[in-house]
């Protein structure tokens, strides 16, 4: 088992950027780490899941994380992140949390409006559909609390998007964990993409606060 562990150790430690920095995260605080980053994303996405898991996937199948507690402790972390936001717009309601959230660095209304007319359309099935996109995963759950949806109805919506969503991405790091050499040989290139989607992803949010912030004074 320490030769499997000195392995895994041995596999990040070429990892660079921010993938290095995640590995070396999760390996540090565990499988309850994981779910921790998670329950982040969900509320507020400092790291995008779809890095954070197939690392947690890699990282399990190099032996030095579980796979069956990495599936169980994200999939809680995005239930009680979605929990949170659920909260947060039946307390508030949907006009006043989302003035509210807007208010924050990077997060834009149109965000939110985007994410209450997909439940809008959509109904009960959003919950289930829209933790498997992005962008709209997170803030569905707003909406859906300020419509007093039913709790157990959201729980086991939320929960099955959330597994699949999840398990989908652990696989996929699980499948290429005897393959770290591909992986490690990339992660540059990875890394140049991560930097660059977040990149473009913040001048976005900036460009189209000032063009608002401008038509505003007109």
């Amino acid at each position: 088992m320490w030769g499997t562990s000195e392995a895994a150790s041995g596999s990040t430690e070429n990892l660079t950027g921010l993938l290095g920095v995640a590995a070396r995260g999760i390996e540090t605080l565990g499988e309850w780490g994981v779910g921790l980053f998670t329950l982040a994303e969900t509320v507020l996405p400092p790291i995008p899941s779809e890095v954070i898991l197939p690392l947690a996937g890699y990282l399990a199948k190099q032996g030095s994380l579980n796979l069956v507690l990495i599936f169980i402790t994200s999939t809680l972390g995005a239930y009680l992140g979605a929990l949170l936001l659920y909260w947060l717009g039946a307390k508030l309601g949907l006009e006043r949390s989302i003035r509210g959230l807007s208010r924050l660095p990077l997060v834009d209304r149109e965000d939110f409006d985007h994410a209450a007319g997909w439940f809008g359309r959509h109904g009960r099935s959003s919950i289930f559909f829209g933790r498997l996109l992005p962008g709209v995963r997170s803030l569905i759950s707003l909406p859906a609390g300020a419509s007093n949806m039913h709790l157990g109805t959201f729980s086991v919506y939320t929960l099955g998007g959330s597994g699949l969503w999840n398990g989908a991405l652990i696989g996929l790091g699980y499948a290429l964990g005897t393959q770290y050499q591909v992986i490690e040989q990339y992660s540059r290139f990875l890394n140049y993409a991560v930097y660059l989607a977040l990149g473009l992803s913040v001048l976005w949010l900036v460009v189209r606060s000032v063009r608002r912030s401008r038509a505003g004074r007109r």
